[in-house]
């Protein structure tokens, strides 16, 4: 392997930053500081965005049929990494071994198969009457990636955007920046031209900034807190730049009236505990039939205890810490604030000691009302809200009660069911056990994001139309 984790990568080749600066990368489960990339800058920045647009002609052009090859001959490159992959994620992020395995590594394959696959089936060109409409790539692409999905929230944006001809500059998180290396030396070893993607790490309020802002930028790609993204999303429309945006949610997950709520328990704690409830998608508002509040509270107790907390390294475990002393604190905050508001602490308690790794212990609030913070807040961790309903009109209004609207779910009867997923205003919605379609959008309603992720509509998400008026009478 050609990358150094001390390097960014512009036009082909692992250089310096033009700053002298580092940051540390932590290990939330030890503490340890165990790598270092480029506190890059804006002058980095400009570097990597001139290489890009002086290649965007060329790969612009590129026929599909090479993007998809050189694509492929990447994902046989990056597969051989596996191994490495996990171990990095596991130190970066603190995610147990099993969950890092299929979700930070295996998914992601899978992820690239579908991009690549879809990308050779889609449609680029629309006859029209009197016309021909022409789906063409954007031009040069800024990426800025969170730290929770630190290789698939890149590989949502980089992928599509290269297979549709676009030019690339990535930042990826300044706390789980690593496994972005692999992907770059991936693609470099694939024989991906130079100036096609370039990998600047460093801080949000500096480096993402500078991307924002950059006249020669044609399109922000942003994915991380609603806050962030509609300041970055101001700067970008400045200069009128595309935008698109994948933030926050707080996804209610209905119940409706059973005789049985134990098949949707692993559903609900899958989805608020592993990756330690560090997911914009976790089911973080369970909606349960009032009357049955009492028994669900005994269901939720009764699995509980299958989500240990400890070691990531140790198979026994099923959470890690969460990322960060930063987030440790912020959660701790929101558990005291749930006691404070009044809501019944089910299970859990406030984290206190992090001397030895960032560590939450699974909580569930009861009794909680939809206008406590933390129902409306997003949290960001293992943190769960039970809240009653009377019926399933008011079950309804309470999801819909939030300013967000990326996901939910629904449990019950399968009819019943899918017309209550109707009524939810969410870009997805789960009904009972229906599994995650990879070619399907992604995204969210309302403050939740613009654009779309995933199969078909991501690749689309990278591509502008263009009418050519052809139907000529000399």
């Amino acid at each position: 392997m050609s990358y150094c984790f001390e390097k960014i990568y512009i036009d082909g080749q692992w250089t310096d930053s033009a700053n002298d600066k580092f940051i540390d990368i932590e290990n939330p489960a030890t503490l340890e500081h165990f790598a270092r990339v480029p506190d890059g800058n804006f002058v980095d920045i400009d570097k990597a965005v001139r290489a890009a647009h002086r290649a965007y002609e060329k790969w612009s052009t590129t026929p599909l049929a090479q993007r998809t090859s050189i694509m492929r001959k990447m994902l046989s490159v990056l597969e051989s990494y596996q191994d490495l992959i996990i171990d990095l994620e596991v130190k970066e992020l603190g995610a147990p071994i099993e969950f890092t395995t299929k979700t930070h590594c295996l998914y992601q394959y899978t992820r690239i198969r579908s991009y690549i696959d879809c990308a050779e089936k889609l449609a680029l060109q629309e006859s029209l009457e009197l016309s021909h409409v022409y789906r063409e790539p954007i031009g040069v692409v800024g990426c800025i990636t969170p730290w929770n999905y630190p290789l698939g929230q890149v590989i949502q944006k980089v992928i599509p955007a290269i297979l549709m001809g676009n030019t690339v500059v990535l930042k990826p998180s300044q706390h789980t920046p690593l496994t972005c290396y692999l992907l770059v030396d991936a693609f470099e070893r694939a024989g991906l031209p130079a100036g096609v993607l370039n990998l600047v790490t460093g801080r949000g309020a500096q480096v993402g900034d500078a991307i924002a802002t950059h006249p020669l930028v044609d399109m922000v790609s942003f994915t991380g807190s609603t806050k962030v993204g509609i300041r970055l999303s101001q700067r970008a429309l400045e200069s009128v730049k595309r935008i698109s945006l994948e933030l926050g949610g707080k996804s209610p997950f209905i119940w409706l009236p059973s005789e049985d709520y134990s098949p949707a328990v692993k559903q609900l704690f899958d989805s608020i505990f592993l990756n330690s409830g560090q997911t914009c998608t976790a089911l973080s508002r369970l909606l349960v039939p009032e009357k049955d509040l009492k028994a669900v509270e005994k269901l939720l107790l009764e699995n509980v205890n299958a989500y240990t907390v400890g070691d990531p390294t140790d198979d026994a475990n099923k959470l890690g810490p969460v990322s960060s002393k930063a987030q440790f604190e912020k959660i701790a905050s929101y558990i005291r604030l749930g006691l404070e508001e009044g809501a019944t602490l089910l299970t859990g308690e406030i984290p206190t000691d992090c001397s030895k790794g960032y560590y939450v212990k699974p909580t569930i609030f009861t009794n909680v009302k939809n206008d406590m913070r933390i129902a409306r807040e997003e949290i960001f961790g293992p943190v769960l809200c039970v809240i009653p309903y009377k019926d399933v009109d008011e079950a309804i209004s309470i999801a819909n009660d939030t300013p967000y609207g990326l996901n939910a779910a629904v449990f019950g009867p399968k009819d019943e069911a899918l017309a209550v997923a109707h009524r939810i205003r969410a870009g997805n919605v789960y009904v009972n056990n229906g599994p995650r379609d990879v070619t399907a959008p992604f995204g969210g309603y309302k403050q939740s994001g613009i654009g779309r992720e995933g199969g078909y509509a991501g690749l689309l998400e990278f591509t502008q139309q263009k009418a050519i008026f052809d139907h000529c009478t000399f």
